[in-house]
């Protein structure tokens, strides 16, 4: 097995579904793990009987827990995790396999991310570079877990599983221990993936901003000290790398009003951030 994918689930039925074509139609051997917490909403009517996925249906502490549960179970050289309102945009295993292939030296991939709205509209995209320790801590992570990729030796050798207490910025926490290890990071340079920003996202909530808090603290003193300067840092970086930069560029995803088959979107006038 070559790829293995862990989604967790918790009433989010409709957007599973999308979810799942995403990583069904991807044309490479893929394990898709569903770990859902036992869904109310309508999910566990279809989803063990969905050939396309491995689903088990159990108790879970969290997204966390649910994704260590799943990383566990994944038989795959090559994993990830992707959320249910996430989705992979065409060819993108294919590529991230290409690339694990020509540089085993390699432990930790990312790929740019499309953000979407409910209807899977164009908002914004995030055009990402290999993250920096001090800015992962005191400000943010700067990529988005939809587009991160990693070896399976992080997981069976090294035991470097998420932190099952955390709610909403555990893959935060879980980058600054990777970087703390000097683990081998790069950038595949184009589009993996579309995360949809549906406004009940985990990352927008107040537990995430109550974690993101509490992780600033455990950083050094003259790192706190220092933010500001680190995120300037972190801003001219970007700058330099053309991380704000993006000619026009095409998209295809599976929708709530096109589930079956993916729809492209066109983007004529691309933008790094969200409108105000």
């Amino acid at each position: 097995m070559r790829f293995s994918v862990i989604t967790p689930s918790f009433r989010a039925s409709a957007w599973l579904k999308l979810c799942i074509a995403s990583v069904a139609d991807q044309g490479v051997e893929v394990e898709h793990i569903v770990q859902d917490a036992g869904s109310d909403d309508g999910t566990l009517d279809w989803l063990p009987h969905d050939p396309r996925v491995r689903a088990f249906v159990e108790p879970d502490q969290g997204m966390y827990d649910a994704i260590n549960r799943g990383l566990r179970r994944a038989g795959g050289e090559v994993l990830a995790y992707l959320n249910c309102d996430e989705q992979y945009l065409p060819g993108a295993l294919p590529a991230v396999l290409e690339f694990f292939d020509r540089h085993p030296e390699i432990e930790v991939l990312f790929g740019d991310v499309v953000v979407v709205d409910e209807q899977g509209d164009y908002l914004f995209h995030r055009k990402v570079q290999v993250p920096r320790l001090y800015h992962t801590w005191v400000r943010s992570l700067s990529t988005l877990s939809c587009g991160m990729f990693f070896r399976r030796r992080l997981i069976a050798e090294q035991g470097l599983f998420f932190d099952p207490r955390l709610r909403a910025s555990g893959d935060g926490e879980w980058m600054v221990r990777l970087l703390q290890r000097r683990t081998r990071m790069a950038t595949l340079g184009v589009f993996t993936s579309a995360f949809t920003r549906t406004g009940t996202n985990l990352g927008a909530s107040a537990s995430a901003r109550r974690e993101a808090d509490q992780l600033r603290r455990t950083a050094p003193r003259w790192a706190q000290a220092g933010r500001l300067l680190i995120v300037l840092h972190h801003r001219l970086r970007r700058l330099a790398g053309g991380m704000y930069a993006q000619k026009p560029f095409n998209y295809a995803i599976y929708s709530r009003r096109s589930p079956d088959r993916r729809e492209s979107h066109q983007v004529n006038r691309p933008r790094f951030r969200p409108r105000p």
